[in-house]
């Protein structure tokens, strides 16, 4: 079950450069710079409310957000949502025909069990978040 938007995910250059426009022009507060060897990031998150803005900076020039960066520029990467039961919602979405990146959740930013969906089938990148 969807819980609710936990975050959009921004590629960006830079995660310092683009937390200034966040915490010094609009006056949010942003949590520690994290490092997700497995994705190849640094990511900051930006509580907005209920919901986060996720600041991503590849590590790697290999690195998916990198990839994403050289194709399509800086800007928004992914929609995340919360789900209450991740494996469940892969399975019944794997069984709904719909394309998944991952099979199996892995370890995401903040310890979050994630998952992703391939957007050729729901047009935007899709993370299934579960805390």
């Amino acid at each position: 079950m969807i819980v609710n938007i936990d975050h959009i995910g921004v590629a960006v250059n830079s995660v310092e450069e683009a937390l200034k426009l966040y915490t010094d022009t609009f006056g949010l507060k942003a949590g520690d710079i994290e490092t997700v060897e497995e994705q190849k990031v640094r990511v900051a998150m930006i509580p907005v409310g209920e919901s986060r803005i996720e600041l991503l900076e590849s590590t790697d020039s290999e690195g998916p957000i990198a990839k994403y960066i050289e194709k399509k520029g800086e800007g928004i990467h992914h929609l995340a949502l919360e789900v209450s039961d991740i494996q469940g919602m892969l399975e019944a979405l794997k069984g709904k025909g719909l394309a998944l990146v991952d099979m199996e959740p892995r370890i995401g930013a903040g310890g979050a069990r994630v998952a992703f969906l391939h957007p050729k089938g729901t047009k935007v990148l899709i993370e299934l978040v579960e805390h």
